[in-house]
């Protein structure tokens, strides 16, 4: 099954993932990029790289391993194989950040929540 990434965007526009993006160092934007070629590539990701978050309405994490610098990218399916990237930021503790998590459940609820009804 071949999946798609796209951006989530903002109902003004704005793209937070850009913006995580663009603020990487090249080589980590570089394993950012092989990780998301992943996510479309590979039938079953390793959860190394890509994995549900419990305790959410259907938020994952792309997780990604750069040096001694942990990045996680948060994403949530919409109709089937297209996964929409929010934002992203970097790890510093074990535990993910809640704030974080309803960052990106309120993303997925503003896109969804813009779409016509009959979709």
């Amino acid at each position: 099954m071949k999946r798609t990434v796209i951006f989530y965007k903002t109902a003004d526009g704005k793209c937070p993932i850009q913006g995580f993006l663009d603020s990487l160092p090249a080589k980590a934007a570089r394993k950012v990029t092989w990780v998301l070629n992943l996510l479309e590539d590979l039938d079953v990701v390793p959860s190394t790289y890509f994995k549900k978050l419990g305790g959410t309405t259907g938020i994952y994490e792309c997780r990604v391993q750069f040096g001694s610098n942990a990045y996680r990218i948060f994403c949530f399916f919409d109709s089937g194989s297209v996964i929409v990237l929010t934002h992203g930021f970097q790890k510093k503790s074990r535990k993910t950040p809640m704030s974080e998590i309803e960052r990106a459940e309120s993303f997925r609820r503003d896109l969804l929540g813009r779409r016509p009804k009959n979709e």
